[in-house]
């Protein structure tokens, strides 16, 4: 594959390795999981045994020590083996979901929830929108009022990834209500605790691409927690979970690198294969017109990615970057599946290729984690900001 910045030993190390995990999952399976929407356990055991959930978290803790750099290329890799977004959706919430823990956790936090989170054994889940909030953080109206050992929450949440499974849940909920603080976004608390059934009624939701990795619907009713499982300062939670987006922004450009080099992978086979009027397709200057957008944009977006990851890496704010990069990626994974679909034509529409289920899976890249028009008032924000 052309390489825009060669990868040190070291990442073109991690890439072979993360490959050879992969191995035992290919498009069968994964195609099996979209099928019957069952969680890819088998893969998700296996990468936490190659000490992959690790990769971005501390070594005094199990982890590996590396960098998002590093964690990035991982998921690009993950994602262009044809595991796609199931694969990543997996596994993304064990390592990026747990940033706010080892930034503003205590040490005790730190000590006992961190090591189970990287070997696999403690499975989380992220609770942050709300039906009636969507994208507006700071309108949030699930409450954690306290009590005298700590908090109860009740509230709704929503598009909460992995709940099925989940034994903690990192949640923000409001502790101080919005007419009592200077500014909307404050009076919000962030807590991982664990996520008792009996309290926190899970509905899952129908949804169109995905499938092997459920979102729910949360209803909250009476989840005590106890004062030792605030993350920071209380109120301090819009701040916590704005800096993760950043990181989770970072994360999804990186999927999407991965599917498009998977997507022009597929197509170039397939042009080379297929003839039409006796010759292969891929003699055809509108087919090779589509292959060349595809490959620019997808090495384009591959270069902001990485950019922003070395940034990150080095201790600098990439709230702009990130944005950028997220809004780029997922825009342009979208224009490269619809131009496999139809280089692949007929095939592309059915099941047999796989294109039909990365065409479904890329289509939430636009709206998860922030929309495609949420990156652009990001980005024109910090531009301004900043004088250009």
């Amino acid at each position: 594959m052309h390489q825009i910045a060669p990868m040190s030993e070291d990442q073109a190390a991690i890439k072979a390795a993360v490959e050879k995990t992969l191995e035992p999952f290919g498009d069968e399976y994964w195609a099996k999981t979209d099928e019957t929407g069952d969680w890819p356990e088998e893969f998700c055991d296996a990468m936490a045994a190659g000490g992959w959930l690790g990769i971005a978290f501390p070594e005094e803790y199990g982890g590996a020590g590396l960098g998002l750099t590093e964690a990035a290329l991982m998921m690009q890799t993950v994602t262009r083996t044809g595991a796609g977004f199931s694969a990543a959706s997996a596994i993304h919430l064990n390592i990026f979901g747990p940033k706010p823990l080892e930034r503003f956790g205590n040490p005790e936090q730190k000590r006992e929830n961190l090591p189970k989170i990287i070997s696999g054994q403690e499975k989380m889940c992220f609770a942050v929108t709300e039906p009636n909030s969507g994208l507006d953080t700071s309108s949030l109206e699930t409450k954690a009022e306290r009590t005298n050992t700590g908090y109860t929450i009740n509230g709704r949440k929503i598009w909460t990834t992995g709940a099925q499974r989940a034994d903690k849940i990192l949640i923000i909920a409001r502790t101080t209500p919005k007419d009592q603080c200077a500014k909307p976004y404050l009076g919000l608390s962030l807590f991982y605790t664990d996520l008792d059934p009996n309290k926190i009624e899970r509905q899952p939701i129908p949804k169109m691409g995905r499938k092997a990795v459920e979102c729910n619907m949360l209803y909250i009713d009476g989840l005590e927690v106890p004062k030792d499982h605030l993350i920071g300062e209380e109120g301090g939670g819009f701040k916590v979970a704005m800096r993760v987006l950043d990181r989770g922004r970072l994360h999804l450009s990186a999927l999407c690198v991965g599917i498009a080099e998977r997507l022009i992978a597929d197509s170039v086979a397939f042009a080379s294969e297929r003839r039409q009027f006796g010759k292969p397709i891929a003699e055809f200057q509108l087919i090779q017109a589509m292959i060349a957008d595809s490959k620019t944009e997808a090495l384009a977006a591959r270069a902001l990615m990485l950019e922003t990851a070395r940034k990150l890496d080095a201790g600098k704010n990439i709230t702009l970057e990130a944005a950028a990069a997220k809004l780029f990626a997922s825009e342009m994974v979208g224009r490269v599946a619809d131009r496999a679909v139809q280089i692949f034509g007929g095939a592309g529409y059915v099941a047999d290729h796989g294109i039909e289920r990365f065409y479904r899976d890329v289509r939430i890249f636009r709206i998860y984690e922030g929309t495609s028009q949420i990156q652009q008032l990001v980005i024109a924000r910090e531009t301004l900001k900043n004088g250009g």
